[in-house]
């Protein structure tokens, strides 16, 4: 019986944007040390973990509208993570299957941002 009670695991956001920050930081590690990786990689390892910092913070949000703030933040740290990564993918076409795979996850978490921002205006 307790497996049946077990077996419905509730949906973890937070660990989701947390595996996709370290996601991001164990592919720029492989990353060539040129100019160009030097000055994009640092922007995009910001950008990636801050989506799900942001998000963290507005599950503590203070009030509804704290809380629409901090996932409209969500979105545009992703939308600018997803920038990082196009350019990053250019600079580096050898990697461009594990450019696609991030890139398709922050698609997927913009949906849900954007989903929940939506929601949370009704």
């Amino acid at each position: 019986m307790t497996q049946f009670t077990n077996s419905k695991k509730k949906y973890d956001l937070e660990e989701r944007t947390a595996k996709f920050g370290e996601n991001v930081i164990d592919l720029m590690k492989r990353m060539p040390n040129d100019l160009i990786n030097q000055r994009l990689i640092p922007q995009l390892v910001a950008s990636g973990g801050s989506l799900g910092a942001n998000y963290c913070e507005a599950n503590e949000a203070e009030s509804k509208k704290d809380f629409q703030h901090k996932i409209g933040i969500c979105k545009k740290e992703t939308k600018e993570t997803m920038h990082w990564l196009r350019l990053l993918a250019r600079a580096n076409p050898g990697f461009s299957d594990e450019f696609r795979k991030l890139w398709s996850e922050a698609q997927e978490l913009l949906l849900i941002f954007s989903k929940i921002l939506a929601s949370s205006r009704t």
